[in-house]
């Protein structure tokens, strides 16, 4: 059973990428499970609030992400680059920075995005290539997936309306944990 760990770079309650998450948690393959986790709660990185202690909310997703095999990153996209919210989450699980072997060190990480704008989060899953170079994890290229025009592809309850994503993000997630499998 390969056990994948998904992070939603959005806190807004309507986000594509949660609902995105949501989405791929049905439509994972076979003998594998998506837990989906929140980076609501993690204030802003702030060193001494580190020399103080690592904040709940850290300790808590950096412990889901060492238990998880693998970590699919829902990455929305603002000016096109990284939303700071979904990097102070990345930069918060990096200290102390000691400890950034343990949790990204090897461990495979894919990328995926919606929005609602015609690009689909490229600028932003490319991004975080060099970041998560520097953590040391291990990024899966075989495939992409970038939902454009999100409104039309979710309903207003958040569901996948749209077959032909849903094709995509099978595809995707089928390849991801193949890609996983092979690197346990």
């Amino acid at each position: 059973m390969v056990k994948l760990l998904g992070i939603s770079g959005s806190l807004r309650r309507g986000s594509y990428n949660s609902a995105l998450l949501r989405a791929a948690v049905r439509l994972m393959p076979e003998d594998s499970v998506l837990e989906v986790a929140s980076i609501r709660g993690i204030p802003l990185y702030d060193g001494d609030l580190e020399a103080q202690g690592i904040p709940a909310a850290v300790g808590q997703l950096k412990e889901a992400v060492v238990a998880a095999q693998g970590v699919l990153l829902a990455t929305p996209e603002y000016n096109n680059g990284i939303p700071g919210v979904f990097k102070n989450a990345i930069d918060w699980l990096s200290r102390p920075n000691t400890d950034a072997k343990r949790v990204f060190g090897g461990r495979p990480f894919a990328v995926m995005g919606a929005s609602p704008g015609g690009f689909g989060t490229i600028m932003s899953q490319a991004a975080w290539l060099p970041v998560l170079r520097t953590l040391g994890a291990q990024f899966w290229s075989g495939g992409r997936l970038q939902v454009s025009r999100a409104a039309a592809v979710f309903d207003e309850a958040g569901n996948l309306k749209d077959a032909g994503v849903e094709e995509q993000l099978k595809n995707f997630l089928a390849g991801y944990v193949a890609f996983v499998r092979r690197t346990a």
